[in-house]
């Protein structure tokens, strides 16, 4: 039988030091909590190879007394709480007297501390929780806590700690997250000698969103607050028009203490609704505010976790006072278009030729939107003028208005007109079968983007269906330029050509046995990307690299796109990154596989034709085909492509069969 052991106060406290101490970024937290309870007004933070090496954290707050600075390192040991009552009601930011001994387990530190007041300070140095040196020490006014050689006692967990890089962006995003939510407060970030952000500590919400969340941030930034019944909501929200491709710009606050609240981001995003495009997500800093007794911080050592005891009240008021901040916005999104954008967005001769004379007459300022439908009279070949108009037109498009001449303003249009406008023809899926096949007609010709082929069984794809000939059909057209309608002999067929595209598209990459083809920027494009998100992006640069992104930093916190996959469309490589990393970051991808398969569904998608575009009815009749023939069934996420009506069925609505 086993012999049960009882474990040395020091094995107890570094297995006990795992909860509280994770990482570099959880000591920073820790002390900097430590900080704003001691009232301190300005904190530097000083660390040294991702937080490994060195961390020192100096306050001006009340410090220590001679006798307190060596206790305070006992477990369970604190200023915060005194009795069972105070757990009802916890004010401050630690109460569980377990992080000055969690991290003194795990490391060597040097404090030096003097109470305000005191004629001499006191030096404490501790090794692995045991107090080597203390006395009187000459210091300022506050508390100065340096904490070197994390985890060397602790291989184990030394081991786990990733790049120097990735613990450094933890550590800042740890100090900014406490930075936000206290604006009285002034933070200075030192990494490795060079300053990372400081807050000016003005007690003023936008001036500190401004200094930690940068520029484009703070300016699509709209105001809410609201109050009721003992409770109250401030900070910001972000305007529909500037939402993000994931969570990451989302920072919520209860009584000063940041937290991880699913009820909060659900209120925040069903306020969004039918205001924010599908996909999209609001960035968003708020401060919840109510009485001490009704949220449980303690829940989990780490102290991100809370319980409310009103959840459907706290629900409500977030939910009202980010409803009323949008129904207060009275300005309109402001989109800012590169000449390298406006350049590619210009409509092509193609697209004129496409319209008719009436189109042209209503698509100018004020008119009707275009509808472009097929049969109708076009222009010329070459550009010739449209005939006149029986009535005075906006503008007559001309040979001098076709690529080559200025040509006319995308706002000549109510309706957006796509952006690829200049589609080419489908990738052709080559599919290695025998030649005695090929002769047979077997191999599915599909068209290709950008000149990319993909060779592999496409057939028998990740849908694993038994490719045949398309049965007799006829396209009648589309609906609501989304759907496509096709008669077959014996009923009807809607099929929706993003979907079928998308899927055809992720077939053909998913299917390369060798680098995706990439696309330099003529305009690079630069985006904002938070620590954690710079973590993941180090993380799965090759991947990234593999499937055509090329990408590199550009100061701390941006980064430069320079290229995107050929069959992308240059302005969507922002939008496009921005999804990929909160699928990363959500932990969608477990493995590289499905993490290559991830990014593969939003590179098809970003590089589909959307509905509502006005698409050629060869491009059609090749997404047709592929429906029809089984090799495309369902989009990468699983959404049916097509939804059949048989003439059983449309008897039986018209009432000719009972």
């Amino acid at each position: 039988m086993p012999v049960i052991n009882i474990l040395s106060p020091q094995v107890a406290d570094m297995i006990a030091a795992g909860e509280v101490v994770e990482r570099p970024a959880s000591v920073i937290k820790e002390l900097v909590e430590n900080s704003i309870d001691a009232g301190a007004k300005n904190v530097t933070v000083e660390m040294q190879d991702g937080g490994a090496t060195l961390i020192r954290v100096s306050d001006d707050g009340c410090g220590m007394a001679p006798e307190d600075a060596g206790v305070a390192f006992l477990r369970h040991a604190t200023s915060k709480l005194h009795d069972e009552k105070g757990l009802e009601a916890i004010s401050t930011m630690g109460f569980r007297g377990e992080a000055l001994a969690a991290i003194s387990a795990v490391s060597e530190i040097e404090l030096t501390t003097r109470r305000r007041g005191d004629s001499e300070g006191t030096r404490v140095t501790l090794a692995a929780g045991d107090i080597q040196e203390m006395g009187p020490w000459g210091c300022p006014e506050g508390c100065t806590m340096k904490v070197s050689r994390l985890f060397y006692n602790t291989p184990a967990r030394l081991k786990f700690l990733k790049s120097d890089r990735s613990e450094a962006s933890a550590c800042i995003q740890a100090a900014l997250r406490c930075a936000l939510g206290h604006p009285e407060l002034s933070l200075r970030f030192i990494r490795d000698g060079r300053e990372e952000f400081f807050s000016p500590g003005d007690g003023r919400m936008e001036s500190c969103l401004y200094s930690l969340l940068g520029r484009d941030v703070a300016k699509d930034m709209l105001r809410c607050e609201s109050r009721a019944e003992g409770m109250a909501v401030k900070g910001f929200v972000s305007s529909p028009a500037a939402g993000r491709g994931n969570r990451s710009a989302q920072y919520f606050y209860c009584n000063g203490r940041y937290i991880k609240s699913p009820l909060l981001q659900s209120a925040v995003e069903q306020a969004y609704k039918n205001s924010l495009l599908t996909g999209r997500y609001p960035a968003c800093v708020l401060y919840l505010e109510l009485s001490f007794g009704s949220v449980d911080v303690n829940v989990h050592p780490a102290k991100t976790e809370v319980k409310f005891s009103a959840e459907r009240q706290v629900f409500d008021l977030v939910y009202h006072a980010v409803l009323s901040a949008l129904g207060a916005e009275d300005r309109n999104a402001n989109i800012q278009l590169s000449p390298a954008v406006r350049q590619m967005a210009r409509p092509r001769e193609d697209f004129y030729r496409s319209m008719s004379a009436r189109d042209f007459r209503e698509g100018g300022f004020g008119g009707k939107s275009p509808a472009c439908k097929s049969g109708a009279q076009t222009l010329a070949p070459g550009g010739a003028v449209l005939p006149k108009a029986p009535e005075p037109a906006p503008f007559r498009p001309s040979a001098e208005a076709l690529p080559g001449g200025e040509g006319p303003s995308l706002r000549s249009f109510r309706q957006p007109v796509q952006t690829r406008l200049d589609m080419g023809p489908f990738p052709k899926f080559v599919t290695p079968v025998p030649d005695s096949t090929r002769e047979k007609g077997k191999n599915g010709d599909i068209a290709d983007f950008s000149g990319l082929s993909a060779p592999g069984d496409v057939e028998n794809s990740v849908q694993n269906v038994e490719s045949q000939e398309a049965p007799y059909h006829k396209i009648l057209g589309e609906a609501m330029n989304t759907y496509i309608i096709v008669e077959l002999e014996e009923g009807l067929l809607l099929i929706d050509k993003h979907a079928a595209h998308e899927r055809m598209i992720f077939d053909a990459l998913k299917a390369q046995d060798r680098e995706i083809m990439a696309q330099a920027l003529l305009s690079p494009v630069t985006f904002r990307a938070s620590p954690e998100e710079g973590e993941l992006l180090e993380k799965n640069g090759e991947l990234l690299c593999s499937l055509g992104f090329e990408l590199e930093p550009y100061g701390e916190n941006e980064y430069i796109i320079r290229s995107v996959p050929a069959d992308m469309q240059p302005e969507q490589a922002r939008s496009a990154m921005e999804e990929i990393l909160e699928k990363l970051r959500q932990g969608k991808a477990p493995d590289p596989a499905s993490a290559r398969d991830e990014i593969l569904h939003t590179v098809a998608c970003k590089a589909a034709i959307k509905a509502g575009w006005d698409t050629d009815k060869k491009e059609l009749e090749k997404l047709a085909e592929a429906v029809l023939s089984g090799r495309v069934k369902y989009c990468p996420h699983g959404r049916p492509v097509s939804v059949s009506l048989s003439r059983r069925e449309l008897d039986k609505l018209f009432k000719r069969i009972v």
